[in-house]
């Protein structure tokens, strides 16, 4: 295992001072994977005072909890102390924490095998809890008794089968009957960290790992509007999958961007709320995305999303079942309502959205799309006014004719703007100034 240079000397100060020091927890993981570690993580028996004794410049971070950063050439380490955390009174923190000298304790503490290893120049790899072995048959498995790693912090649980998401792994059984026992304690976990993780997981190589997070019951606390999804028919010619699973399938259609996937996950949210059955049999869930871009924007708060994700996410959400045919006028104003720069965006949504549905006319419906694309190029290419500001006119101009500052200049651009989109031709600025003369006589 090859350590970047600073790490290496962080190590060896450590060590040539008395101290034990080793490289720890995900960046050895991401080494024996053959990936580029993020983050450079290193324990030590130091304690934090003598770690900030030996290196120039430092800067606590957690200094309760051991941890001490080193800035080496503009890069920081975090370099924690051995430590054994005290009980855990409320699924997230443990109440006191005791520094050791013993690297063991250290890592009986951590949460799963895969990142309980530790290595140095020195001694090598120290591995005391089979994560080598579970790296090489793709298991995640809590060190020790999983039961008490959740319990510890309840955030592990959804960890667990992210790490599996990303690493494409199986959780260990007696991991994954854990999580099921002890996955409604994930309510005394934060939004923001829930997040974290839910990101990290829709955004991975297996977006279809949301699943387990379904089966386990996690998606109880903090998406139960999944579990709606998932029990909820899809009984008409054009779907052969419950919506949850319609939805699980439409992940994977999309790039792992969080946008696009937030997108798949709730674009169908509202389809349980709005399912009504004809006198056939057959299902309808009319107007399901404007209610749909309602319970998104709700749910993203609730996870305290920001609100330029929240804004991209419902905005695609509330479009993506447009039909509208393919006219010059009509995708001009489809490109208005989305925004020229989500229009791409809001065509991978809608090929995503059929790609996960019967084979039902599905040619058809991927030609359509195709179609609105052409028509979309072809607008961009002739530079077609699609905004306020692509008018030869401007506000300037209007208060140059008389027209006072204030609302009413919006209204005259707005109304001229409207004729334009029908009619781009019209966006000629001697035309576009005799029209404002005309309104305002």
């Amino acid at each position: 295992m090859n350590l970047p240079a600073d790490v290496s000397k962080i190590i060896n100060i450590l060590e040539s001072n008395g101290h034990e020091a080793y490289a720890v927890g995900g960046c050895v993981r991401d080494c024996i994977l053959g990936k580029i570690p993020h983050d450079w993580d290193i324990t030590t028996s130091a304690l934090p005072e003598q770690v900030k004794a030996l290196f120039e410049r430092t800067f606590d971070t957690g200094i309760e909890h051991g941890t001490v950063t080193v800035l080496l050439h503009g890069e920081g380490y975090e370099v924690t102390t051995y430590r054994v955390d005290g009980k855990y009174e409320d699924g997230r923190h443990p109440k006191e924490v005791t520094f050791t000298a013993s690297l063991e304790e250290d890592l009986k503490r951590r949460d799963f095998t895969i990142n309980a290893m530790a290595y140095n120049d020195t001694r090598g790899l120290v591995d005391l809890f089979g994560g080598e072995q579970d790296l090489e048959n793709g298991i995640i498995k809590a060190v020790g008794n999983p039961t008490e790693r959740f319990t510890e912090d309840a955030l592990r649980m959804l960890r667990a089968l992210r790490f599996s998401a990303q690493l494409g792994f199986e959780i260990e059984p007696a991991t994954y009957d854990a999580i099921k026992t002890l996955a409604p304690t994930l309510d005394r976990i934060s939004a923001e960290r829930i997040q974290v993780e839910l990101v990290k997981l829709i955004t991975s190589d297996h977006p279809e790992r949301i699943r387990d997070v379904y089966e386990t019951g996690l998606t109880d606390v903090f998406f139960p509007e999944f579990n709606d999804m998932m029990a909820c028919d899809q009984v008409n010619k054009h779907h052969m999958y419950t919506v949850g699973e319609h939805t699980i399938v439409a992940l994977n259609n999309v790039k792992a961007d969080k946008v696009l996937r937030l997108t798949m996950l709730l674009h169908d949210v509202a389809k349980p709320a709005c399912k009504t059955i004809d006198a056939e049999g057959q299902n309808h869930f009319k107007m399901h995305q404007v209610e749909g871009a309602k319970m998104a924007k709700a749910i993203l708060r609730r996870l305290k999303f920001d609100n330029e994700t929240t804004d991209a996410v419902c905005n695609l959400i509330k479009n993506h079942d447009d039909r509208p045919e393919v006219t010059p006028r009509n995708i001009r104003r489809l490109i208005i309502r989305v925004g020229k720069d989500n229009f791409e965006d809001l065509l991978a949504v809608k090929r995503a959205d059929t790609m996960a549905q019967s084979m039902y006319c599905r040619d058809e419906k991927l030609e359509y799309i195709d179609s609105i694309e052409a028509m979309y190029r072809q607008i961009l290419e002739q530079e077609d006014c699609l905004s306020i500001k692509d008018l030869k006119i401007n506000g300037k101009d209007l208060i140059g004719m008389g027209v006072p500052q204030g609302q009413k200049i919006g209204q005259i651009l707005k109304t001229v703007f409207d004729e334009v989109v029908d009619q781009p031709d019209l966006n000629d600025r001697e035309y576009l100034l005799n029209r404002v003369k005309d309104m305002l006589q």
